[in-house]
């Protein structure tokens, strides 16, 4: 079975990057145009990073079933590694969490971190050359989240919006709060799907196989780091839709990749998604994202980035990296997680839990469904009844 799965993840990543990515939208299966096919207004907003990062952010301001009612508190959504806005709206009006939220009355913005589809500008830098993809989570939580919701803030000229992130949209939070405290006065409260920090025992092959090089300082991460890893291209798009329709006897090949992602033998998956799915997903990210990562991994810390002693001096003024400060962190938080989870552990997340401070760790959901995993936080089957009418009556109620 490894086998199989290992050949089905390989193949993706060929094809992904067989062709040159574009420096635009290479899907015709965007947020915008899935959003508009269900009829509801969807609008788009740039904004620039104080470090020139030009981000694109989806907004739903209104339910189509009500038309324009007036000023509705806010909701932003932070998508997970290689994803991007798509995420939110991908199932539909009956299972896709933007949909739900701007149902249940709120105003839904849907932010893009750097380098991905729809964040691939800089005000200087070309995404053709390597100085564009010189950065990691660490900057999308202390650059991108602040430009964006400082943003969204003033353009809805509200004091503080809720926050709901999943996988990397939830370590970008910690880095957030981590080191720019005055962020606890904007979010009323965070949802976090999946929360990745503490990452020593994820079970991901991937990192089984890759953490021992990969994830410590040396001339491989130094050489390669700062690239773009798995672009979405039109030939991925291809992929999608001849490999993981309903009727391609070769879906199974697209079901194991996820599997090999996010976790095994989840019976959650919906098979219908998996070409829209393919389609804008992967998204695109930098290599130095996947690096940090497999440096959580291997290291059992949450910290910064680490460049080596020689260079750690120079950035940090210490040989180790700084250690991420979760436990400061006083953002009324609600964490939503599963037995099933590649990236997530049980035991990671209980880290987490036991450090966070007691008075800003609202609860602690852990999935009932055990073979619910990584990715079905975002498409499983039923998700609504099983998990997005909990996380609303949250929100509603924090």
């Amino acid at each position: 079975m490894l086998v199989v799965q290992l050949i089905a993840v390989f193949l993706s990543l060929v094809l992904a990057n067989a062709l040159p990515a574009d420096t635009g939208r290479a899907s015709s299966v965007t947020t915008v145009t899935i959003v508009r096919g269900h009829g509801y207004e969807i609008e788009e907003h740039e904004v620039q990073t104080s470090d020139g990062y030009i981000l694109t952010m989806h907004r739903i301001p209104y339910s189509k079933n009500t038309g324009y009612d007036g000023s509705r508190p806010v909701v932003f959504l932070m998508h997970g590694l290689l994803c991007s806005s798509s995420d939110w709206v991908l199932a539909g009006p009956h299972s896709g969490l933007a949909y739900l939220l701007s149902e249940a009355g709120y105003d839904v913005w849907m932010g893009n971190a750097r380098g991905n589809t729809y964040s691939k500008r800089h005000a200087s830098k070309s995404p053709l050359l390597q100085p564009f993809w010189n950065f990691e989570w660490h900057d999308i939580g202390i650059y991108d989240l602040p430009a964006m919701m400082d943003y969204v803030l003033y353009w809805t000229n509200v004091d503080q919006l809720t926050y709901v992130g999943h996988s990397q949209g939830t370590t970008s939070f910690f880095v957030l709060n981590s080191m720019i405290p005055r962020f606890k006065s904007r979010i009323r409260s965070a949802h976090l799907l999946a929360p990745v920090a503490w990452m020593e025992h994820m079970e991901s092959p991937l990192a089984t196989v890759g953490g021992p090089l990969l994830g410590q300082p040396n001339a491989f991460v130094e050489l390669f780091g700062s690239a773009e890893f798995l672009p979405n291209t039109q030939l991925m798009n291809l992929f999608g839709a001849l490999l993981c329709s309903d009727e391609a006897i070769s879906q199974f090949m697209c079901t194991n990749t996820l599997f090999l992602l996010g976790g095994w033998n989840s019976p959650y998956i919906n098979e219908t998604l998996l070409p829209d799915i393919m389609a804008t997903t992967p998204a695109g990210c930098s290599v130095n994202q996947i690096f940090h990562y497999l440096q959580e991994y291997n290291s059992g810390y949450f910290r910064q980035f680490d460049y080596g002693k020689t260079r750690n001096k120079k950035e940090y003024s210490s040989k180790t990296p700084p250690e991420y400060d979760v436990e400061g962190i006083d953002v009324p938080t609600y964490l939503y997680y599963s037995d099933n989870d590649y990236f997530a552990s049980l035991i990671d997340v209980d880290r987490l839990r036991y450090t966070m401070n007691p008075s800003a760790l609202k609860s602690a959901y852990r999935m009932p469904e055990e073979k619910w995993n990584h990715i079905d936080f975002l498409w499983g089957l039923n998700i609504k009844e099983i998990l997005y009418d909990r996380v609303i009556n949250d929100i509603n109620n924090a």
